[in-house]
C-alpha cells in the first residue's frame, strides 16, 4: 500500500502531502496544471494522463489521494471514468474541472459521486483551495455552476432515448447502435425519430446540438 508522504511544517510539525492524479488531454493545459500545483509544498503530481480509458489503471497503480479529471477526455469521458473509480477504488476522491457550466452535466456528475466540480477558469489558489477541501472530506462545487444546475431544464428524454441519440452523436450509424443495444435497426430510428420530436429539433444533428447545449449529453 502506498503511504502519503510527509513534509515539515513552518511550526515544525508535519503535514500530509496529497498526491494527485491529472487528466487533461491539452498538452500545455495539463503541463500548466502540474506546474502550478506543484508550487504548493502540501501537493503533488503523482500521475499524468491525457486519456480517460487510462485513469482507472493509473489510479490502482499509484493509489492517488485525489483525481483531477477533465469532463471531456477521448477513450472515455471524465464523468465514466469517475464513476469507475467510485465504484473500483472509492479512497480516491474526485474533482471534476470543466469549462461549460451544463446543468445536465452537473447533475451528471452528482449521480457519479463526483466529490467537487468546478470551472477551469477558476484561479490556481481556488483549484489548491478545492483539492484540499475535497480530500478533507468536503464537496465542492462552483457557486456558479449550482445556479446553472437549479436553473436548468430535466431532461424529457428516457435514458434508452439519450443513449441512443449518445451513440449518434459519437458518429455511429443507426445498424451500429442496434447491434450495440441488440435492438432491430428500425427501432433505433423510431427512438431518433421521437427524439427529434420531443426536443423539436429539424433534424438528428439539430437534437445533437440542443442537447448537448443543455448538458444532456457528454
Amino acid at each position: 500500500m502506498i503511504e502519503s508522504a510527509k513534509i515539515d511544517r513552518a511550526d515544525g510539525g508535519l503535514a500530509t502531502v496529497i498526491r494527485i492524479l491529472l487528466a487533461e488531454d491539452m498538452n500545455m493545459v495539463r503541463g500548466a496544471l502540474v506546474a502550478l500545483l506543484e508550487m504548493e509544498d502540501d501537493l503533488e503530481v503523482v500521475s499524468e494522463l491525457e486519456r480517460g480509458d487510462k485513469i482507472l489503471a493509473a489510479a490502482l497503480e499509484v493509489r492517488p489521494d485525489i483525481a483531477v479529471i477533465d469532463i471531456d477526455l477521448p477513450g472515455l469521458d471524465g464523468l465514466s471514468a469517475a464513476a469507475q473509480l467510485h465504484e473500483q477504488l472509492p479512497e480516491c476522491r474526485t474533482l471534476m474541472l470543466t469549462s461549460l457550466g451544463r446543468p445536465g452535466t452537473l447533475r451528471r456528475a452528482l449521480a457519479a459521486q463526483v466529490s467537487g466540480y468546478i470551472l477551469k477558469d477558476d484561479s490556481p489558489k481556488e483549484l489548491a483551495s478545492a483539492i484540499r477541501r475535497v480530500v478533507a472530506g468536503q464537496r465542492v462545487i462552483d457557486s456558479k455552476l449550482a445556479v446553472a444546475a437549479w436553473n436548468g431544464l430535466e431532461s424529457p428524454l428516457t435514458d434508452r432515448e439519450t443513449e441512443v441519440l449518445r451513440m449518434a452523436a459519437q458518429g455511429s450509424e443507426a445498424a451500429e447502435i442496434a447491434g450495440e443495444l441488440h435492438l432491430s435497426t428500425g427501432t433505433v430510428r423510431n427512438y431518433l425519430t421521437t427524439v427529434v420530436m420531443k426536443l423539436k429539433a429539424r433534424n438528428r444533428v439539430d437534437a445533437i446540438r440542443i442537447a448537448r447545449d443543455a448538458g444532456w449529453l457528454v
